[in-house]
């Protein structure tokens, strides 16, 4: 069977069972749980989001999904295979966090690199360098080299590269980082059409408004175990209110409506229970799982700026207005300022001094 025909068949494109994670030390000892039986699935044609603080367990996930790690317990199949079936990781894509690309070699040279690495046939692989360098807005960069590339038109280098094998799963780590609103908007467009394509799209971002803006479903991770998942018209509905969606009416005909919806309108409202943002919904599932927890195994909670990034001059400015002591770090009280007749006695004195220096 093709691997096209074989990729329509297939329903469920990631199935994670029980999935765990724990690195150990020199000694096999048990050093860090990174994730702690997880269990999810990523169906064929939607985009699933990864969410989760620094530390959380994204990264050891991705990895694990792309066959880098090896997981401590549990199951995992992607495309119906291990992930470490080597036929598997051709039709994958992926970007990492951070682009690594060649620095000498220009953009239609780096595409070309990784279409020789799938066999691609010198046709097929001028078509396709053709259609992504347009895709990505850098056609006109073809012959730049990537070294000299800004952090974004990197970006989209990887990006195009990771699309090269027309792959079945995309999986994008912080997809958006380091492009502009316009190339945001660009790649949100893409996934999106990446996903009526048919294509499996693995998301993981902290901008949380690019993810509400293209994912179907989402899974937050907190401390290697997922907090909260489902759709996000789900997760976001506040079903303990409602709201109702009526025609542009006047002011008086609002007063009349709230007695009688009905009769007044003489149609059925809509009525829908209201959202609040994935980002709210995010720090709140965090800050719940923070409190349930007594140990984090990433990021904990910002304990405020550190004493030395409070900028250059600030304790001489105290010591200056006598609210320290200058070497002792303890309350004072400021020193009178002494008066001009003060101020030309002592300038006197020193000149004496210089005039006459053996006295």
């Amino acid at each position: 069977m093709s691997l096209v025909a074989a990729s329509t068949t297939i329903t469920t494109v990631i199935e994670a069972q029980h999935l765990t994670k724990v690195f150990k030390d020199f000694w096999r000892r048990p050093k860090v749980r990174a994730v702690t039986d997880i269990s999810f699935e990523v169906r064929t044609g939607e985009v699933f989001g990864l969410l989760g603080p620094n530390g959380s367990g994204k990264s050891t996930t991705l990895k694990m999904i792309l066959g880098l790690l090896y997981p401590s317990s549990g199951s995992l199949r992607v495309l119906d295979h291990s992930p470490r079936d080597v036929k598997t990781k051709t039709r994958i894509g992926y970007v990492p966090e951070e682009s690594y690309l060649y620095p000498y070699l220009n953009s239609e040279e780096t595409l070309k690199f990784y279409a020789t690495l799938f066999d691609l046939n010198a046709g097929e692989r001028r078509e396709r360098i053709e259609q992504l360098l347009d895709m990505i807005g850098l056609k006109h960069a073809r012959r730049r080299l990537v070294g000299e590339f800004s952090k974004g038109m990197a970006r989209r280098i990887g990006l195009a590269q990771a699309l090269i094998n027309d792959p079945d799963l995309i999986i994008l780590d912080e997809p958006t980082s380091g492009l502009d609103p316009l190339g945001c908007r660009q790649v949100k467009d893409l996934i999106v059409a990446l996903a009526r394509r048919g294509k499996t799209v693995l998301l993981s971002s902290h901008l949380l408004s690019d993810v509400e803006d293209v994912c179907d479903r989402v899974a937050i991770l907190y401390n290697g175990k997922i907090q909260a998942m489902g759709p996000i018209r789900e997760l976001l509905m506040e079903r303990s209110r409602y709201r109702v969606e009526l025609p542009e009416i006047s002011a008086e005909t609002m007063q009349r409506v709230l007695a009688a919806l009905r009769t007044e309108l003489g149609s059925e409202p809509s009525v829908e229970h209201p959202q609040k943002d994935l980002k709210r919904f995010f720090l709140e599932v965090v800050e719940k799982a923070r409190r349930e927890t007594t140990e984090a195994t990433g990021a904990g909670p910002s304990a405020g700026v550190a004493q030395y990034l409070a900028g250059p001059g600030v304790l001489e400015e105290l010591v200056e207005k006598g609210q320290v002591a200058s070497g002792q770090g303890m309350e004072t009280t400021a020193a009178p300022e002494p008066t001009p007749e003060q101020k030309r006695r002592a300038a006197d004195e020193k000149l004496q001094k210089l005039v006459k220096p053996g006295e």
